[in-house]
């Protein structure tokens, strides 16, 4: 394949990849790179199921192109946990039955991620406006809402 030869850090790993001009960051995760996470919910940047952190900004990879991540880092909810252990949003969301169809999950668990980041001790209402990008059409917010706040808390070791 003819392509863009792109050079980035996915997950604090170095990565190596070729993709055609106009092909997203999204397909490129999923089709090149085998990261299924990010899932394509809406394709236009609305509904959040295809966030990663992008050099430390939110963004939805539907609407990056894979050649913009030369020489930038990657952060997918692939790189959330671990090792085996779960980071604490994910066993929140799981305690809390914070998911079910799966689509937005990884999207929602990136937001809250980044929203933690910056405020470790968030309101309700900080917590629903942080997430406000991203998109449930099975849960509900309330639960996910419910389950930030209690990684934020267990983060914070209260």
């Amino acid at each position: 394949m003819a392509g863009i030869a792109v050079s980035t850090t996915i997950n604090g790993d170095g990565s190596e990849f070729l993709c055609h001009a106009d092909e997203t960051l999204l397909d490129v995760l999923r089709d090149r790179l085998g990261l299924m996470g990010a899932k394509e919910g809406c394709g236009t940047g609305d509904c959040g199921a295809c966030s990663v952190m992008f050099d430390d900004r939110l963004v939805c990879s539907c609407l990056v192109l894979g050649a913009e991540a030369q020489g930038r880092r990657v952060e997918t909810v692939e790189g959330m946990a671990l090792g085996d252990r779960l980071h604490p949003l994910q066993q929140k969301f799981l305690e809390h039955a914070a998911l079910q169809c799966g689509i937005c999950t990884p999207g929602f668990l990136i937001a809250a991620k980044d929203l933690l980041a910056r405020n470790p001790d968030p309101t309700e209402e900080e917590v629903r406006f942080g997430l406000a990008g991203n998109l449930c059409r099975c849960t509900g917010y309330d639960k996910i809402v419910r389950a930030v706040l209690d990684a934020a808390g267990v983060m914070r070791g209260a």
